[in-house]
């Protein structure tokens, strides 16, 4: 029987960030492992902060893990940073393409420092741009398009050269509803259509629901927990009961519930002067007729109440005991997966340096 290789492999991949004048330093991996089977979308979902970002730009060559090994495509993003970047394609989280030059001339460009000839470049972006549907817009200065055209010539810009692995980091962050319901639909014909192993990094629950096959969810620089979606979904039984809450007591609000039967995993949630009551429960009808009147008892205000199927945010509550929306600064909010900060060791001459 053979095997198709990973697309990608990293094994105890760690970095730390020196932040000076006397402050501790940013961790924001801490021995993470990833295999990313060939040919899928693969979805790295967590926080702002939790440590996404910093590990798509270890495996693009943009920097160096403190320790820690990665391969894609079999080749070593340390030892051999060049014969990554020739596999691989990057859309990073802000725009990347030129807003003086037409959508033509920006992909022209792209494919011309991949190394193609004129003529192989000026038809490569004509395929580019029909096939993302900016037909119209060829001939149309960048910083005139509407941003989810800018994003999808960003995606189109990446993949010049064919590369066999997408790095797609928070592609939709900013976009409308309908630009991204059309960027999802981009990303699943690449990964349907061409082959492409897609790693899509985001912090939108429903993006990583809807595209990855298969997803890692990401917390503080480590692993969570990772699965197919539905598979980890099903790993929770029962329904989720959340009642909304104004000016809430946390101590009142689990004295008057947890003694009650059927509610499991309760969590109250405060933020500011409301918050919220979730917790995992097998009959909704009679969990729902025994909390509402607890609360009514105790004097606490509510709003809203709702039972749901599990989510994404249900499998982050369950395994990190917080909903993801409410998922507290990390260590590396000194965000250096924006900016990337001076490193805890010298960085290497491919140290930002991937195309």
């Amino acid at each position: 029987m053979i095997t198709t290789p990973p697309a990608i492999e990293a094994e105890r991949l760690a970095k730390t960030y020196r932040t000076g004048r006397g402050r501790p330093p940013v961790h924001a991996l801490r021995g993470l492992d990833l295999v990313v089977p060939a040919g899928r979308v693969y979805g790295l979902l967590g926080p702002n902060g939790a440590g996404k970002s910093t590990t798509t730009k270890i495996l693009t060559t943009l920097s160096t893990p403190t320790s820690g090994t990665a391969r894609v495509g079999g080749r070593d993003v340390v030892a051999d940073p060049a014969g990554v970047r020739a596999l691989i394609g990057y859309v990073s989280q802000g725009a990347s393409c030129d807003p003086l030059l037409t959508a033509e001339e920006n992909l022209v460009l792209a494919a011309r420092l991949r190394g193609m000839s004129s003529v192989d470049s000026r038809d490569r972006a004509r395929r580019l741009l029909a096939e993302f549907g900016l037909d119209d817009a060829a001939s149309r200065p960048v910083g005139k398009l509407s941003g989810g055209m800018r994003r999808r010539l960003d995606v189109a810009a990446a993949l010049t050269h064919r590369p066999s692995v997408l790095f797609l980091d928070e592609p939709t962050t900013g976009l409308d509803p309908e630009s991204r319901a059309a960027m999802w639909a981009e990303i699943r014909r690449l990964s349907a259509e061409d082959a492409l192993t897609v790693v899509l990094t985001t912090h939108y629950l429903e993006e990583a629901d809807r595209l990855a096959d298969e997803l890692m969810i990401i917390d503080r620089g480590r692993e969570v927990v990772s699965g197919s979606a539905a598979a980890l979904k099903s790993t929770l039984n029962g329904d989720t009961l959340r009642v909304e809450l104004f000016e809430p007591d946390a101590d009142a609000v689990r004295a008057a519930v947890e003694p009650l039967r059927g509610i499991r995993g309760l969590v109250v949630e405060v933020a500011g002067p409301t918050g919220a009551l979730v917790a995992r429960v097998e009959d909704a009808s009679a969990a729902i007729g025994s909390v509402i009147p607890a609360l009514t008892s105790a004097g606490i205000a509510f709003g809203a109440a709702s039972v749901s199927a599990p989510t994404l945010d249900d499998v982050y509550l369950h395994y990190v005991g917080h909903t993801f929306a409410a998922a507290p600064p990390t260590d590396d909010s000194a965000d250096p997966d924006a900016s990337g900060p001076e490193t805890s060791e010298p960085a290497s001459p491919s140290e930002g340096a991937a195309a």
